[in-house]
């Protein structure tokens, strides 16, 4: 069988596509896998880390205002049907599947042109301007979240199978994690990060954070991820300020140890990302959630009021946090185990398991037609 997967754009959108390609690969030994995003991406980078083909389409993203920059996308995008066209008579797919982003439109556009059958994904609760788009024309949408059915178009196409997640997270032994971290078991760990970018505001109120632990509450362990971007900017804040960072207090630009993290931390603080939320809700960890407010449609905080609504967060939006705004909120959590054994039931029946093995049970009926 012949399967042609594309999405890509930021990481929402990439990991779950490999996780797809993993399990058709696990499933059929047979599988020709291709993968299709833009030159010099982030999926590119991923893609041949993950050891998959890659090929590539000319596309760019829409403004979302009509200006000069509109044209040249407009160009981008009818040169991005072509390449696809290209593609799927190369490559000859059974079926495509599509995990969002603005390369994946013009390449299962095409497929259905040339009456392929093709699924796509949705990771958010509002779902992107691609995949509304092309769930006019696909035969099946999986999506991670009830709420973002009745954003399609043909909600009778919609199947909710969760976010298919990288498998390490369901696979840690906490015991080695916290000898692995240096995490001790006796006190509130805390894990903080804005996802892959960092976040400026989370950074802002995690600083404050960092300044009463510093000087009191030193029990409380934090591992704080600014971003490589804000990490320089951040560390100068932490020095300028006199902040003696200790054995509970750790400062990186970027962390490779968040499988560890997640499942020993006694509260995560981060940004309501697709990928992140999956994660969290899989080992079932209270969090703190400050959407960014700059994210397309406003995804992040439509994310995030799931979790709030089931308990299993406390939604903070960015224009609510000044100085220490935060810290209260925190305190109210790790230091109240009723609470955060509450959240964390909460959080676990989020957790989808076994995402990718529905989405390949999705594919199957379409192929075998």
């Amino acid at each position: 069988m012949r399967y042609l997967i594309t999405g890509g754009g930021t990481g929402g959108h990439i990991y779950p596509a490999l996780a797809i390609a993993d399990e058709i690969k696990s499933r059929d030994k047979n599988a020709k896998i291709l993968y299709v995003g833009t030159k010099n991406s982030l999926e590119e980078e991923l893609v041949a880390k993950a050891g998959y083909d890659f090929d590539t389409i000319r596309v760019k993203g829409m403004p979302r205002k009509i200006n000069k920059e509109s044209l040249m996308a407009l160009k981008e995008l009818l040169l991005g049907i072509l390449d696809s066209k290209n593609i799927v008579k190369k490559f000859k797919p059974d079926i495509v599947i599509g995990t969002g982003g603005y390369v994946c439109g013009p390449v299962v556009y095409m497929a259905k042109k040339k009456g392929i059958p093709a699924i796509i994904h949705e990771q958010n609760a509002y779902p992107g301007i691609t995949n509304k788009i092309l769930s006019r024309y696909v035969d099946k949408v999986a999506a991670t979240f009830e709420e973002s059915r009745k954003y399609f178009k043909h909600p009778d196409k919609v199947f909710i199978t969760g976010n298919p997640i990288r498998k390490e997270i369901n696979e840690i032994d906490k015991n080695q994690a916290y000898a692995k971290l240096n995490i001790g078991t006796k006190s509130p760990f805390i894990l903080s990060f804005g996802g892959s970018g960092g976040q400026r505001a989370l950074n802002d109120a995690i600083f404050e954070f960092m300044k009463d632990i510093s000087q009191k509450n030193k029990d409380i362990q934090l591992i704080h991820i600014t971003g490589k971007r804000l990490y320089d900017e951040f560390i100068n804040k932490v020095k300028e300020n006199g902040i003696v960072l200790g054995n509970n207090i750790r400062i990186y630009p970027y962390f490779y140890q968040i499988p560890e993290a997640l499942n020993i931390a006694t509260l995560v603080i981060t940004s309501a990302g697709a990928i992140t939320l999956a994660e969290i809700a899989a080992v079932g960890v209270p969090s703190i959630l400050i959407p960014k407010s700059y994210t397309a449609e406003n995804h992040q905080e439509y994310n995030a009021r799931v979790f709030e609504n089931e308990g299993a967060a406390i939604l903070v939006l960015e224009k609510d946090i000044k100085d220490d705004y935060l810290n209260s909120i925190i305190y109210n959590i790790v230091y109240n185990s009723n609470k955060l054994s509450q959240m964390k039931e909460n959080s676990k029946k989020l957790g989808q398991k076994n995402v990718s093995e529905k989405i390949y049970e999705l594919l199957i009926p379409l192929v075998n037609k």
